[in-house]
């Protein structure tokens, strides 16, 4: 399966809108996915890393209250971190500390995916563009075009990374695990 996706999108001349098309399908599957070792599962093999980006989007953006209009960006993930509720209805039990765990992670698979699409490795930094055009603008040693929302300082990460964390003992009210706090310190 995921190979098909990944082939999906690789095989439209624009494979941005593409994945757009792909994950607005399968979005409304992950939210009806009942485990969270399912949904990672599904979203850890993901092959390709701007399909990845667009589900995760979607997700988050369905979690905020005020969705925004940014195009996605290292602004638009900090407005995500600001925003989101916990992600998904859980059918079991799950204590409210590992919902608020899981879009943690879930922050940080963007963020990754991100990455990958926009600034990784010499083949995949031209992912939102089509087969023939990546190679030439690998030939050419083109530089992948960022965002204007890509331009953050580390006071901003500092500052959201802070009002989640207040935001987030508001809602527990009791000291987090530890694990929140160590993922929040990778996703810095």
């Amino acid at each position: 399966l995921q190979r098909m996706l990944s082939i999906a999108v690789e095989v439209d001349k624009s494979p941005n809108c593409s994945s757009c098309k792909i994950a607005d399908v399968i979005f409304p599957f992950i939210l009806n996915i009942p485990l969270r070792s399912q949904r990672e599962a599904f979203l850890n093999t993901m092959e390709s890393q701007l399909l990845r980006c667009k589900l995760l989007e979607l997700l988050f953006q369905h979690s905020c209250d005020v969705p925004t209009t940014l195009p996605l960006s290292l602004a638009k993930i900090l407005y995500f971190l600001s925003h989101s509720s916990v992600l998904l209805q859980y059918q079991d039990e799950t204590a409210t500390w590992q919902r608020w765990d899981e879009m943690v992670q879930y922050l940080s698979l963007l963020l990754m995916s991100y990455q990958n699409v926009i600034l990784a490795f010499p083949l995949a930094e031209h992912l939102r563009s089509s087969l023939n055009d990546r190679m030439d603008l690998i030939i050419q040693k083109a530089k992948p075009k960022l965002q204007d929302g890509d331009d953050i300082s580390h006071l901003d990460i500092q500052l959201k990374i802070e009002d989640f964390i207040s935001r987030m003992q508001q809602v527990l009210g009791q000291p987090f695990p530890l694990q929140i706090m160590e993922k929040l310190c990778m996703l810095r």
